[in-house]
């Protein structure tokens, strides 16, 4: 199968097997030197391994690799940061953001108040402009930059002017562009960020986990945190343990610190160069097959299929492309008159298949595949046919912590 979801990649056999390691069998309470259960020595240096390569990679002051995932990163900085019905800015989820940056089923869009910011009409880009004007009058404590389903670069520099200029904490969640970020085309935000978040799985192709960046230092502890004896490091350490996590998956900071080596190395590098390659070669063939993508196009990994003119919903393509042996994720578009349970888009994405060994000329063939689906998408025979072409079309390359091993 092809494997295109933009959230999911292919771990090497080094960090499946720190996975699955005696290190599933430890509790660690606590960070190092600071353990609530004895024997953690080796522990104690594996995490400190993990932090300093973190930091190395990023340019970063402060780590914390203990947190369980993306989401709960999320929720330790909004602990960390604020108060209850504090105002948080982020990107809407139907414009791409991420349900924790204050969307109203989520814990962030019910405990603070939620100032959404928006998308520029015609571009479907982020409007920073727009976002100013709304961060000057509303005042929020935090803006958040970065999303799910967001093809486009991200401008730290104009967000972190934007946050100074208001005073709100700055929080990059760079969960899917990690590891375009370490490969070098993507923007680093944590020389503008506060805070920066990420999951571990996605395209710096680690473990299921996350981890979380920040400076060490406040500079609005006088204004927000007048009486704390804690740095911005300490409250973020302090909001993943203990005060909304107990042991750490010490196995997960084991394969992340695994993940991290890898991602160190020129051919990581490379990776991530041929990763925006193939996305674009991808959104490039779709369009000249006549799809309407947002923004109409990418920088990233991802790109989003905008099906609202044609006769199905984005969960009913997703359905008959599994179908096929492809595999996406239903996903809204801006403006989408279609519930979010259905949607009117699909995200596609080009990590995994780039770990395969995929390039721009293979992307002009899934396009194909695609298309054949989409433009007969009840014709079963058509759905099998195209199974058994990708499964031809997926031997001749190897598969990542399977065919390796």
């Amino acid at each position: 199968m092809l494997k295109l979801i933009a959230s999911e990649n292919f771990a090497s056999s080094a960090v499946l097997e720190a996975t699955g390691s005696i290190f599933a069998n430890k509790y660690a309470e606590g960070y190092p030197g600071a353990r609530y259960y004895a024997g953690n020595e080796i522990v104690d240096e594996l995490e400190t391994l993990a932090i300093e390569r973190l930091k190395a990679l990023f340019g970063s002051e402060h780590a914390n690799v203990q947190p369980y995932s993306g989401s709960p990163a999320n929720q330790a900085v909004y602990r960390a940061l604020l108060s209850a019905r504090d105002k948080v800015m982020g990107l809407p989820l139907p414009e791409g953001g991420h349900l924790t940056h204050g969307w109203p089923v989520n814990f962030s869009g019910t405990d603070y108040q939620r100032i959404p910011y928006g998308l520029h009409e015609k571009t479907k880009q982020i409007d920073y402009d727009r976002l100013r004007e709304t961060a000057r009058r509303e005042r929020p404590k935090l803006i958040w930059v970065g999303g799910t389903a967001y093809p486009r670069v991200f401008d730290y520099a104009a967000t972190a002017e934007i946050a100074s200029e208001v005073n709100s904490y700055l929080v990059a969640d760079i969960a899917h562009i990690s590891g375009l970020i370490v490969a070098g085309v993507h923007p680093n935000p944590v020389h503008h960020c506060d805070v920066v978040t990420s999951t571990s799985h996605k395209s710096i192709r680690g473990p299921r986990g996350g981890f979380i960046l920040s400076k060490n230092e406040d500079r609005y502890q006088a204004l927000y945190h007048p009486t704390s004896k804690y740095n911005l490091a300490r409250r973020i350490d302090r909001a993943v343990f203990p005060q909304l996590q107990g042991g750490p998956h010490v196995h997960t900071i084991a394969a992340l610190a695994v993940a991290l080596q890898e991602a160190a190395t020129p051919s990581f590098r490379t990776y991530g160069h041929q990763i925006v390659r193939n996305a674009k070669a991808l959104a490039e063939a779709l369009l000249d097959r006549g799809y309407d993508l947002v923004t109409g196009g990418t920088d990233n990994h991802m790109l989003i299929l905008d099906l609202r003119d044609r006769p199905l919903s984005g969960k009913a393509y997703a359905e008959r492309l599994a179908k096929a042996g492809i595999i996406t994720n239903f996903n809204m578009v801006p403006g989408d008159p279609r519930d979010p349970a259905v949607t009117s888009g699909i995200r596609l994405g080009s990590p995994a298949v780039t770990s395969m060994g995929m390039r721009e000329r293979e992307m002009v063939q899934i396009a194909a595949f695609i298309d054949l689906v989409c433009r007969q998408p009840d014709d079963e025979e058509v759905h099998a046919s195209v199974r058994r072409d990708v499964a031809d079309f997926c031997t001749a390359f190897d598969v990542p912590g399977i065919s390796d091993r």
